[in-house]
This record gives C-alpha cells, sequence and structure tokens, in this order.
C-alpha cells in the first residue's frame, strides 16, 4: 500500500475513534487561534485609543474660567473691604488659547500614524499566532500518525509470538524465538507509551491556540507539499511584511512628530478679557490681554526636538531595511531546506520504505516457509519501523518550515 494513503487510513481510523466531534481542520484551527487571542483584543483597544486622541488632538484647548477680587485692603478703617476703596475690584474673565491649525493638523496627524502603527502591530501578531498554531496543528498531526504506525506495528509484533509459540509447539521453532518476539513487542509498546505522551503535549499545545477540547479530531492536512513562494522578487512581496511595515509606522510617526516640533517654533497665543466690578461708589472697568511666549533659544530647544525626532524616523527607516534583509535571507534559507526534506521524504516514499517492506515480505516467507529464523523477521521488522517513523519525522519537520514559510506573512498573503 502506498504510504501516504496507508497513514490516511490509519489517521481516519482515529478520527472516527474521537467520536462524532466535528474534525478540526488548519484553517478553522488558526480561525479560533485568531479569534480567542488576547494580545489581538490589547491591540484593537490600542487602535482605538489612538483614534480617539487623534479626534481629541485636532481640537484647540477649552476657555478658562478665571474669578477673583483684586487689591483688597489689607490696613485701616476699610481693611477687607470689597466696596470702599478705589483700587478694590471683583472680576470675571475668560482666557482662551488660540492654537493655530497647522498645529492641530499636526497633533491628529501624529496620533493617526501611531494608530497605523499599531495596525500594522497587529498585522504581525496575526501572522505569529497563524504561524504558530500551524506549527502546533502539524506536531499533533505528525504525533498522532507516529503512534498510529507503532500501533499498527504492534498488532503485527503480536501476531508473531503467537506464531513463535505455535511454532515452538510443534517442535518446528526454538523458546528463544517466543521471546525474542515477546522483547520486540515490549520495545514496540515502550515507544507507544512515549508517543503517547508526545500526543497528549500535541494535543494540549494545540488546544492551548484554539480552545478545543484537544480530543477533538484532525481534519484532513493541507498540501505541505507544495510552497506558494514566489521564485524571484522576495525583496518586494517581505516589504510588506507587518513587522517592516510597523518600522515604517514607525518612522512616520517621528517624522510627524518632527513636524510638530517644527511648529512649536510658532508659539501659541494666549488671549484674555476681564470684567472687573468695583464698589457702587466707582465705575466698574474692562481689561484685554494677550501672552505671547518667547521661544529665546529655539535653536537650543525647538530645534533640537526636531532634529532628534528625525533622528528617530532614520532610525527606524535603517532598522526596517536590515530587518528585510534578514527575513529575506530566513526566507531562502528556509526554502533551501525545505526543498532538501521534500527530496528526502520522496527518496522514503520511492526507495527506503518500499524496500524495507520488500525485506520484510522476504524474511517473513522465508520464516513461514523454514528456510529462515524469526529473528530475521524481527530485524526486518524494526528496519521498517525505523523507515516509517524516519519518513514521518521529516514530513513533520517539512511541515513545520511550510508552517513558518507560509504564515510568514498573516493569512499566507503569498498565495
Amino acid at each position: 500500500m502506498n504510504l501516504r494513503l496507508s497513514r490516511a487510513a490509519l489517521l481516519l481510523a482515529l478520527a472516527f475513534a474521537g467520536g462524532a466531534q466535528a474534525a478540526l481542520t488548519l484553517d478553522e484551527a488558526q480561525r479560533l487561534a485568531v479569534a480567542r487571542s488576547r494580545t489581538l483584543a490589547a491591540q484593537d483597544f490600542a487602535v482605538e485609543a489612538s483614534q480617539r486622541m487623534a479626534r481629541s488632538a485636532g481640537e484647540r484647548p477649552d476657555p478658562v474660567l478665571k474669578l477673583g477680587v483684586d487689591n483688597i485692603p489689607a490696613e485701616g478703617g476699610d481693611r477687607f473691604s470689597l466696596a470702599r476703596d478705589s483700587m478694590t475690584m471683583r472680576r470675571i474673565g475668560v482666557m482662551q488659547e488660540y492654537t493655530r491649525e497647522e498645529k492641530l493638523v499636526l497633533r491628529r496627524e501624529r496620533f493617526e500614524r501611531e494608530a497605523d502603527k499599531v495596525r500594522a502591530e497587529r498585522q504581525a501578531s496575526v501572522a505569529s499566532v497563524q504561524r504558530e498554531t500551524a506549527v502546533a496543528w502539524a506536531e499533533r498531526y505528525y504525533a498522532e500518525a507516529a503512534i498510529a504506525t507503532l500501533a499498527a506495528q504492534a498488532r503485527v509484533a503480536a501476531l508473531e509470538i503467537d506464531a513463535a509459540d505455535a511454532a515452538y509447539r510443534g517442535g518446528k521453532g526454538a523458546q528463544a524465538e517466543g521471546f525474542a518476539a515477546r522483547g520486540a513487542l515490549a520495545m514496540l509498546r515502550d515507544r507507544e507509551a512515549e508517543a503517547a505522551t508526545r500526543v497528549a503535549t500535541a494535543r494540549l499545545e494545540l488546544a492551548r491556540w484554539t480552545g478545543t477540547d484537544p480530543s477533538t479530531p484532525l481534519g484532513p492536512p493541507p498540501a505541505w507539499d507544495t510552497l506558494p513562494l514566489p521564485d524571484r522578487g522576495l525583496d518586494d512581496h517581505l516589504a510588506g511584511h507587518p513587522e517592516i511595515a510597523a518600522l515604517e509606522r514607525q518612522g512616520e510617526v517621528a517624522e510627524a512628530e518632527a513636524r510638530l516640533a517644527d511648529a512649536a517654533r510658532k508659539p501659541d497665543w494666549t488671549w484674555e478679557a476681564t470684567y472687573q466690578v468695583r464698589g457702587s461708589n466707582f465705575g466698574n472697568m474692562f481689561s484685554v490681554g494677550v501672552s505671547i511666549p518667547l521661544p529665546w533659544d529655539a535653536a537650543n530647544r525647538q530645534s533640537q526636538d526636531a532634529a532628534a525626532k528625525r533622528a528617530q524616523a532614520g532610525e527606524a527607516l535603517a532598522r526596517r531595511d536590515e530587518m528585510l534583509r534578514a527575513h529575506v535571507d530566513e526566507v531562502r534559507r528556509m526554502r533551501v531546506e525545505w526543498l532538501a526534506l521534500r527530496d528526502r521524504i520522496a527518496r522514503y516514499g520511492r526507495d527506503i520504505v518500499p524496500l524495507a517492506e520488500e525485506r520484510t515480505r522476504s524474511a517473513m516467507g522465508a520464516y513461514a516457509g523454514g528456510r529462515g529464523p524469526l529473528a530475521d523477521v524481527l530485524a526486518a521488522r524494526r528496519a521498517e519501523s525505523e523507515a516509517r517513523l524516519g519518513a514521518l519525522q521529516l514530513e513533520r519537520d517539512a511541515a513545520r518550515l511550510w508552517s513558518r514559510l507560509v504564515y510568514l506573512l498573516p493569512d499566507g498573503a503569498w498565495k
């Protein structure tokens, strides 16, 4: 039987053993993991906060109501009187800081760029959740495939014990062959126990991401033997990587802050109007005024602030370029590894596993015909088991690489 078809049959049996639960496909697992992620929820709140701050930053400051009493006598017969001295005034006024429209626009833009940055970071988090969920799904898939393979081998080993015992009772075999067959089964049972631990761990890890019952059966695997990456233009594709986009947005935030620092060189004026009430024997008064900050050391303050923000923008862009190079190199290396694993998997399916099966059949035929010992059958069976498990290990490694490559971008945007 074809290796892949045999494995599919084993996993289908496991799925039916799980009862009537709906199978958990990779797409569904990723959807559940994204919906469950609290990191993404936190970033949604951060985006909302920046958007609201942008609306607030685009508004002028509230006016200030001013109340007071000026020139209250402290000595003499009019001490503490509010009406007998001509200098005493009860006043009420309003003060308003006038912020230039340019500065309001720049303040609003700064928070809008911050919201864009958080959105890019959220996309990076989506890709990370999908990537780690895919890896966890693959780990569980191949852990279950391995234990299914070992269970099938153990069933055959139990039959070989019966055959060895029957041969011994019929005087056609040595008692040692029965012990050897029991030893082989014991080793398989031990490996099954080890594999069961890996299955339990893999199920819990996937459940941590998806929130599903760990016993939920898995659906069919994705096309792990096809890698939807472009042969050329990796730089262009990876320029849209959310981590790189986040650094670009960080540079835009710094540039917006630099323009805001430039605008601060022209200070905001504050206007004030006050109405002053004096005693009944004196006339009331009205005052107006304006406050103008004097940026007398702009070269060492506002200019330095603007230069610092532009330096931060340059830093973000330099880090973006370095990250792009690192991602391109990472993708190229992982693709080389994945292609090498695919070649080895093909060799196992074409040569190594079929030859191991042929060796087992030959040894069993010789043993059944009395031309060979049971030890040859057990050795051939061990070699076949190792070949099958080796093929599974290679497929698991390739699936992990596939997951990390395809979901380097959110939703597998290579496709």
